[in-house]
């Protein structure tokens, strides 16, 4: 199907803040518009108005859902299609669901394009809501083999799309730096992510041998937990070499793989995040936990290390073996740039406008 003049209102968080879901968001749009599509942005986390009103936790929901219903009614009166970038828990209720009943309402095709690592407990408990509005769509794709496998539990049927990798944006390392070794964590400082998991590793990896004891760690976020994450830094005696760089634009982001020589991944729950597809562009080499769609992402042993999860040691040590070995580190670095190639746009974008084709021709609900 060719995009150019195709109408579509993608549905989303955008920067900022930037992260995973807004970065992939902002990026579909740009690449969307590139060939020739026309795209109406709705974003579902536009500033609040009053601002004031954004510090009041009822209201602020509801001084940001009235503008939203109404951007969704009049894109449903220009456009062809509605692609609505879904997550789980509230964030399903009151943004992806009202999107796909009125796009119903006003005749507009609907692609649901469903992410996050915690799909399997919000099913879990909102199943029956969740399959009566993906009856009215026309497709819902995802980007994993997981998550399809878990809406298929839950009689839903998804393709898969994957993420994008914008390759222009990462320039690949070709060896490890002189100097001392550079870890990076690039999660939100949230208790899924156990970051606390990865700091713990990292100063279990300095202690064990001379050459790793000038290691520093930055980790690239923000969240509830940074509080208590600079405490237990304090507390630790690492406040000199664990860096809080906050959440980065993507073009920092990109200068900041280029420093770093190993990411770690330290996730409880998890998808296909966007942080190992730049780490795999940036010919950075991967440690992470072995958690909900890693393992159909990554290949262990060849373009990442798995771990358990809440395993700092186990993390530690896969570090050092990884550091401490050029050889590895090398292929771990070329194995990452070649996977990466698999997620460009070029390689995405013909899955994806074969979904709007059959969304727009296709008798089929993507519920069944």
């Amino acid at each position: 199907m060719n995009l150019n003049g195709l109408r579509i209102a993608l549905i989303g968080p955008i920067p900022p803040p930037s992260g995973g879901m807004a970065n992939q968001t902002r990026q579909l749009h740009e690449l969307l518009a590139g060939d020739g599509a026309v795209v109406t942005m709705v974003a579902v986390n536009s500033p609040y108005r009053p601002v004031w009103a954004g510090q009041i936790p009822i209201l602020r929901s509801v001084v940001r859902l009235a503008p939203y219903l109404g951007n969704l009614w009049r894109a449903a009166g220009q456009v062809d299609i509605f692609h609505i970038m879904a997550n789980s828990g509230w964030s399903w209720h009151l943004f992806a669901t009202p999107a796909i009943w009125i796009a119903r309402l006003r005749g507009v095709a609907v692609v649901v394009n469903y992410r996050g690592g915690e799909a399997q407990d919000f099913l879990k408990r909102s199943a029956r809501l969740v399959r009566f509005s993906i009856r009215q769509t026309k497709a819902l794709v995802v980007p994993s083999g997981f998550l399809r496998e878990v809406f298929s539990a839950f009689g839903m049927r998804a393709e898969i799309v994957p993420n994008i990798i914008d390759l222009s944006r990462f320039r690949p390392r070709s060896s490890v730096r002189a100097g001392s070794v550079h870890l990076l964590v690039a999660r939100n400082l949230e208790p899924l992510y156990d970051n606390e998991t990865a700091i713990r590793a990292f100063q279990l990896l300095r202690a064990s041998s001379p050459a790793l004891a000038a290691a520093k760690l930055t980790i690239a976020g923000s969240g509830p937990d940074e509080r208590h994450l600079r405490q237990f830094v304090l507390d630790q005696g690492l406040a000199e070499v664990v860096h809080f760089s906050g959440r980065l634009e993507r073009e920092a982001m990109a200068q900041m793989y280029r420093s770093a020589d190993l990411l770690l991944n330290p996730s409880l729950a998890d998808n296909m995040p966007n942080s190992l597809l730049e780490a795999w562009a940036s010919g950075v080499p991967i440690v992470s936990t072995n958690v909900g769609g890693i393992p159909f992402l990554v290949n262990d042993g060849i373009d990442a290390t798995l771990v358990a999860p809440a395993d700092p040691y186990a993390m530690a040590k896969a570090c050092r073996d990884i550091l401490n070995d050029d050889t590895v580190w090398q292929a771990r670095s070329l194995a990452g740039q070649k996977e990466a190639q698999r997620y460009t746009w070029n390689q995405v974008k013909p899955v994806l406008a074969s979904v709007y084709q059959l969304a727009m021709v296709g008798p089929r609900p993507a519920g069944n």
